[in-house]
């Protein structure tokens, strides 16, 4: 076991001012890690600003002992919180410093533990809509691991701060595959890295050793070559324009908790990333709003104003999308993009996953505009950019906006989002464009399919007298099953749709189809079909219950 060493006032103040040179010192790193480029998005300037300010307050405390030193650390991580992150950090601080806040001897690894849990059950509380893959599920997950480190070797801080860092580094790995956005962006939290060099700050002090000379490596963490990162083209404008911050002090002595959710649920109506943390003595505000005034006259209930900080997202992200455009002028084009319609999330996560640029929202019944894909086209600096329409009606729209780019665009007429999937898995990105084109070509032809969905009207189609309601299947198109049950139809349709020479069945479900359903599905059809695998796939489709591709 390793020799034990306390903690007191004068090594945890050591710990603090090495994890703040330890932000700072990889802040940029941390700040090209943020997916959304407003204001209070700079996560690592707004976390090491934190710090700093908790660092100033810690610093200006003659702490003797660990009770003093923590109250000081939480008061000045909440009067210097800024954005988001710094927010949830000055509440990861005040949740420690409130499990701390009676202790006069050193801290043990198992108080250290403890107080780590206080701070996440803090912080989560802090936030009205928590969400995971953010800091608050690395200090969680980082806590619990903690919390059992320490039951196991109440005396071995060491052995703490290694599970602490190992635990934290895995979780943030992990946050990518939580938050669809992360995942787009090819990035893990910004927040989570930014904590998680707080914590080896922490354990470079306990251990002696100088943060100058320690170095992180963060090059895993995105995978974005030029560290740009804008989401908003995906997730459509700005809803509220102003990050709006403020403090309210020396509140009014009648104050109560019950003033103060009533204060929370005001701002909430008002905008959203609504904050309001703190204590009886001073509260710290952050929500977007396009109504800052009246956010302010709310404040103005519970007490004096402080600290008040207003900012235009819509300019900061006027901003962004110059620096990326300057940026996009300075770099060579990449050899090819793709732009594909897809018609659900499913889809559209499957077409992002294998590499698919931009994808458009679009299908049978929403069929994208001309702009939406010559903008999506416009988007990409490439020097060949595969368009996949995936629907008939949208392939003469794709071939206008080729004729109308200055860019060279290969339109590749796919029919459904199944001959898209083929298509964009047969690219090679070391083949010429024609070799690809052709590829790409032979492999969505090679795709039959079958959709299933029910009738809007009574129809007479050939032999089949199709009542409004019943349940249709297509093959290829064409309605060649007409049946009151979706297993039924989807049954006959694959006798209709499959080969021996056919070696693979995929299963989209739509979003109105419970993924129990179509596993159920899938297993008959493996049972039928024992010469192919069946793979059994979310599509999230509107109106067509299930997609089946067979290839």
């Amino acid at each position: 076991m390793a020799e034990y060493k306390a903690i007191d006032a004068v090594l945890l103040r050591e710990m603090v001012v090495a994890g703040a040179a330890l932000l700072e010192k990889n802040r940029e790193a941390v700040n090209q890690l943020n997916v959304f480029p407003v204001p209070d998005g700079d996560t690592g300037t707004n976390m090491s600003m934190t710090m700093m300010s908790a660092v100033r307050e810690l610093n200006g405390k003659e702490s003797t002992s660990v009770g003093e030193a923590v109250a000081a650390l939480a008061k000045g991580a909440l009067r210097g919180a800024r954005g988001n992150s710094g927010v949830i950090l000055s509440q990861l601080y005040r949740g420690f410093a409130k499990a701390l806040e009676d202790l006069e001897s050193p801290i043990t690894p198992v108080q250290f533990a403890a107080a780590l849990k206080a701070g996440s059950d803090t912080a989560y509380k802090a936030v009205m809509k928590p969400k995971e893959g953010t800091i608050l599920t690395v200090a969680r997950v980082v806590a619990d691991d903690a919390i059992r480190q320490a039951a196991m070797a109440p005396e071995d801080f060491e052995a703490l701060f290694r599970v602490i860092l190992t635990s934290g580094e895995g979780i943030l790995k992990k946050t990518q595959d939580m938050l669809p956005a992360l995942k787009q962006a090819g990035v893990v939290d910004a927040g989570g890295r930014g904590l998680l060099l707080i914590y080896a700050g922490y354990q470079a002090a306990y251990r002696g050793e100088q943060v100058d000379e320690l170095v992180i490596d963060t090059s895993s963490d995105s995978k974005e070559e030029d560290g740009f990162v804008d989401d908003h083209d995906s997730i459509g404008e700005i809803k509220y324009a102003y990050c709006t911050e403020f403090f309210v002090q020396n509140p009014f002595a009648n104050l109560t908790d019950t003033d103060i959710a009533s204060f929370r649920r005001k701002l909430s109506r008002l905008g959203d990333c609504v904050l309001v943390v703190g204590d009886d003595h001073m509260l710290k505000v952050h929500l977007h709003t396009n109504e800052p005034g009246k956010a302010l006259q709310h404040g103005l209930t519970l007490g004096e104003l402080d600290g008040m900080k207003i900012e235009n997202m819509l300019q900061q992200r006027r901003d962004n999308e110059a620096k990326k455009e300057e940026l996009d002028r300075n770099s060579p084009p990449k050899p090819y993009g793709m732009v594909s319609v897809s018609l659900g999330e499913g889809f559209s996560n499957i077409f992002k996953d294998l590499g698919v640029d931009v994808v458009v929202d679009g299908g049978q019944t929403m069929n994208p505009s001309i702009e939406d894909l010559s903008r999506a086209v416009e988007s990409i600096r490439a020097q060949t950019i595969f368009v996949l329409p995936n629907n008939g009606n949208i392939v003469l729209a794709a071939q206008q906006v080729a004729q109308m780019s200055d860019k060279n665009v290969v339109v590749l007429p796919t029919k459904n989002v199944a001959m898209g999937i083929a298509a964009v898995v047969a690219f090679q990105p070391d083949f010429e464009a024609g070799e690809n084109e052709k590829r790409m070509n032979e492999a969505a032809e090679r795709v039959r399919t079958g959709t299933i969905t029910y009738a809007v009207r009574d129809t007479l189609m050939e032999n089949l007298d199709i009542k409004e309601g019943s349940i249709i299947g297509l093959h290829n198109g064409e309605v060649t099953v007409n049946n009151g049950s979706i297993v039924d139809t989807a049954l006959e349709l694959m006798q209709q749709i499959v080969t021996d020479d056919d070696g693979l069945i995929t299963v989209y479900y739509g979003k109105d189809t419970k993924q129990e359903d179509a596993e159920a599905l899938g297993a008959m059809i493996a049972e039928r079909y024992p010469m192919c695998d069946v793979e059994v796939q979310n599509g999230g489709q509107p109106l067509y219950y299930y997609l089946l591709s067979v290839e």
